[in-house]
């Protein structure tokens, strides 16, 4: 594609997304619609992505403990479950997108997961013992509708943790480094069927997210496109959050602009009312 038919294009696709304003989905719906069905497709080969998050769990020392129960609120189709149960933790894994719950089930077999289709505010309804190990992952927490919302969910992470059970959360960053321009168009991937391209659009509180999906079909290639918001989220919020509810931050690092967060419990400190 040449530069001149690349700018035509990415100035046909602005034109669109302008045109179609902000009807945004509900998250829920964005996935079951659109990204669900793409999305085991768009993060790539399962067991590489799950290596790397085993890795990571390995690096901030989650292993089995006392109660054996692990929380995966926003499990997608498992790329944290599956190494949290393969350590021998029993794992609730909550989502609102059942295309992605049963993807998972396919991959459970013989290790101790259950699935909850429900939203991950929910989680509290599905535990009945301390949790060693709560994880949100993969930019579920800016799915959330405010910072309010943020606050109660870290407040009920931290009375649901066992002493010294781990939080470990990662999400992106929109609060620094603002795209402008042609910038908003990223590339997720792309094949000879498919082509998926996100476009952002910045909001006060919110970035909304255009998902622009082209896919080859007999006589051309066919474009599908669905928006959702996500929370324009601060990681330094986010820790005086958890500080706040007396979770201690054992790690921090940066990957590809998403910010991951471990914390644990003080195992003789309560937590904050």
């Amino acid at each position: 594609m040449s530069a001149a038919t690349a700018a035509s294009y990415l100035e046909s696709i602005h034109h669109l997304i302008l045109w179609s304003g902000y009807m945004t989905s509900t998250v829920s719906d964005h996935y079951a619609n659109h990204l669900g069905p793409i999305y085991s497709w768009m993060v790539g080969d399962f067991h590489t992505a799950s290596a790397s998050m085993s890795d990571y769990f390995d690096h901030i020392g989650i292993t089995t403990n006392s109660s054996g129960c692990a929380i995966d609120l926003g499990c997608g189709h498992g790329v944290q479950t599956i190494p949290l149960a393969e350590r021998g933790l029993r794992v609730v894994a909550l989502d609102t997108c059942q295309h992605l719950l049963d993807e998972l089930e396919t991959k459970a077999e013989g290790l101790q997961i259950q699935t909850v289709h429900d939203d991950l505010l929910t989680f509290t309804n599905y535990i009945h013992e301390p949790i060693e190990t709560i994880v949100c992952m993969g930019d579920t927490l800016t799915h959330l509708d405010s910072q309010d919302q943020i606050i109660q969910l870290i407040k009920n992470v931290a009375k649901a943790l066992a002493p010294n059970g781990i939080l470990c959360l990662s999400f992106r960053d929109y609060t620094t480094n603002e795209l402008k321009g042609d910038a908003r168009f990223i590339p997720v991937r792309s094949d000879e069927k498919r082509i998926h391209t996100c476009f952002l659009e910045y909001q006060p509180d919110f970035v909304c997210v255009h998902d622009i999906l082209h896919t080859k079909a007999s006589d051309g290639w066919e474009m599908s496109v669905s928006s959702y918001s996500k929370l324009r989220l601060s990681p330094n919020d986010v820790e005086q959050a958890a500080k706040d509810q007396r979770l201690q931050l054992i790690n921090r690092f940066e990957k590809r602009g998403m910010i991951y967060l471990a914390f644990q419990r003080n195992s003789e400190e309560n937590v904050a009312q």
